[in-house]
């Protein structure tokens, strides 16, 4: 990585309209500027809803690796420009939306600024996000643990499953072992 930029991990999710194409489109456009470069995709996963009203639709989520010459301010108003460009609406907190971008990490980066708080204060419970991002690093730490155990221990986890590009197939469920490669971990009781 060259100086002059700085590697971020940024998440992104869907659960309207066509989520796997935007998705797909909503990282190109991320990535299109040449203050933004690609290091690596995530595969997509398929999660409930965390938060936010109830019965909303499932989310398809993914996480990718940049490096970027854009100050944290920057970035989060490149993303929010993408999510804008993809039709996204804050009407409810966490209700159903076309697009959500989230920087999770920008180098080593710590702040409690509002607009902008990284490491992002939710992503260490959020399976959703710990484990599309173990699957492109799996030495990554967040919080001093690595993610692959994060994700292993979050809520959300036992909801995560491998989405294969067909809205109307099974889909696998994930499992602990996978992501730590340690039988039995994550199970709950």
């Amino acid at each position: 990585m060259s100086p002059l930029y700085t590697r971020a991990v940024i998440a992104l999710g869907s659960n309207l309209g066509e989520r796997s194409d935007t998705l797909s489109a909503a990282v190109a456009d991320l990535v299109d500027p040449p203050e933004v470069r690609l290091l690596a995709i995530s595969p997509i996963v398929q999660t409930k809803a965390v938060g936010g009203p109830p019965d909303q639709p499932d989310f398809l989520n993914m996480v990718i690796a940049v490096e970027t010459s854009l100050p944290p301010l920057g970035l989060l108003e490149h993303c929010h420009d993408v999510e804008q460009k993809h039709l996204r609406v804050r009407e409810v907190r966490w209700g159903p939306r076309t697009l959500d971008v989230d920087i999770i990490t920008y180098g080593d980066v710590v702040s409690s600024d509002p607009e902008l708080t990284l490491p992002h204060p939710r992503a260490a419970e959020r399976a959703f996000v710990l484990y599309p991002w173990s699957l492109i690093d799996p030495a990554a730490e967040l919080n001093g643990e690595r993610v692959g155990d994060l994700a292993a221990k979050a809520a959300d986890f036992a909801d995560l499953a491998t989405f294969d590009g067909f809205q109307n197939s099974a889909a696998a469920d994930v499992t602990a072992t996978e992501i730590t490669g340690v039988p039995g971990a994550g199970e709950r009781p």
